[in-house]
């Protein structure tokens, strides 16, 4: 799917050794980010920086998370081809681009319309037809394209939204980080019919969810 190959023994590197080698064992995850640029994704002047299995700053106060978090948490959804995902946070565009060659139909949503925009237009190159972009609060999900067989939050939650929970299909998977400003629990729920169960992970941190059932402005600016 992509020409761009001038990076490919850092990427085979960072999959073997800081993706592979900590745990993370589906064929189809490991594959994809093999041949997604991570480079291309970040600032030009942190690309140097690219393939580090560490977060980056993308502008609005906003990271790409570490590659070895972005392959957990879309393996711990099961992708298999033909789900519908929402992603919340679209950040860099790197993640929803993973998604998109995972799944069947991928929604990505972003606060900053900047950032939005930026992921677009790198995400182009890929030729993703089933990659969608909006802007919004995403604290509220995505309710006119639900249900979602799959919802990941790229961003720390005070408490896991209802709101995402009920746009889950049944048998769905959210995966969230949920805990304080400094730090959260990275948390695994899943439907049954009417019935939500839920797995703690690991500990990560990330920039606060903002929006109705995030983080405040105010709050999440400390």
């Amino acid at each position: 799917m992509c020409a761009f190959d001038t990076h490919q023994s850092e990427r085979e590197w960072m999959v073997t050794h800081t993706i592979a080698a900590r745990g993370v064992r589906d064929k189809r995850v490991l594959d994809a980010i093999r041949r997604l640029p991570r480079d291309l994704f970040v600032p030009e002047e942190l690309r140097s920086e690219s393939y580090a299995d560490c977060p980056l700053p993308i502008g609005c106060g906003q990271t790409i998370s570490q590659p070895y978090i972005v392959a957990l948490m879309t393996e711990l959804l099961h992708l298999q081809g033909g789900e519908k995902v929402l992603e919340i946070g679209t950040g860099s565009g790197y993640q929803a681009a993973l998604l998109a060659m995972l799944a069947g139909e991928v929604h990505t949503i972003e606060r900053h319309v900047e950032l939005s925009e930026r992921a677009h237009k790198v995400t182009r190159q890929f030729g993703l037809d089933n990659l969608h972009f909006h802007v919004g609060d995403g604290s509220l999900g995505l309710a006119e394209h639900a249900p979602f067989d799959g919802i990941i939050v790229t961003a720390g939650a005070p408490l896991t939204p209802k709101t995402l929970l009920d746009q889950l299909s049944d048998g769905g998977r959210l995966v969230i980080p949920v805990g304080s400003h400094f730090g959260q629990d990275l948390q695994l729920w899943w439907r049954d019919g009417k019935k939500f169960d839920s797995e703690s992970i690991c500990p990560v941190v990330f920039v606060p969810l903002r929006g109705r059932h995030g983080w405040d402005g105010d709050e999440a600016e400390e």
